[in-house]
């Protein structure tokens, strides 16, 4: 998932191509359509599952997931707004997710709101009602109990989800070299997070 992992490429044909620049997978499941709106440029591949059905029982249109700008849903992730008893009625509450959030595959998110620039690690459960805040990492195989908020610039791991010390991922730092004629360059090192497999 890191910036230098090998380019994913797919069929033109196995994908349907919105307006906005969206791939959408034909083999995804999006329920309820007209409850989602994709900001663009965001890829859904095969066997996500996107529930949009999951609305509010009252009359009118609903937004039930919202998602930003240069997102990825992995393959077989599942999106589902969160839902509690409201009233004695059982209610579900939308999903806000910002740009550039990368959702590993096999993930269950029931998340209320995600920042941007989040990697969510593959088949990680996110809980009900769960906040995570910009720039943050979930690590493989995190479970993260409901009515968790989760700081910005965090990387959390293990079940249950709890903040990893920064040694464990931290991406090794770019460091400076001298170019034939004695000017420093900053020298990149790939980055990866643990997320790629």
């Amino acid at each position: 998932m890191g910036a230098f992992d090998p380019v994913i490429t797919y069929e033109k044909g196995t994908y349907i191509e919105t307006d906005t620049g969206n791939k959408v997978s034909r083999k995804a499941t999006i329920s309820g359509a007209t409850n989602i709106i994709l900001g663009g440029k965001s890829i859904i591949q095969t066997g996500s599952i996107l529930r949009g059905d999951l609305r509010r029982s009252t009359a009118g249109q609903h937004v039930v997931i919202s998602m930003g700008r240069y997102c990825l849903i992995g393959e077989g992730a599942v999106i589902r707004p969160p839902g509690k008893m409201y009233k004695g009625a059982f209610t579900f509450y939308p999903v806000r997710i910002s740009d550039f959030v990368h959702i590993g595959p096999g993930c269950i998110v029931e998340a209320a709101q995600i920042g941007n620039g989040v990697e969510i690690g593959k088949n990680s459960i996110i809980g009900k009602f769960v906040i995570i805040k910009d720039l943050v990492v979930i690590l493989p195989d995190t479970v993260l109990p409901e009515g968790t908020v989760v700081p910005s610039f965090s990387v959390w791991a293990g079940n249950p989800g709890e903040p990893s010390s920064s040694e464990d991922v931290a991406p090794e730092q770019p460091w400076p070299q001298r170019n034939g004629n004695g000017t420093k360059r900053v020298v990149a090192q790939s980055c990866s997070y643990g997320l790629s497999q």
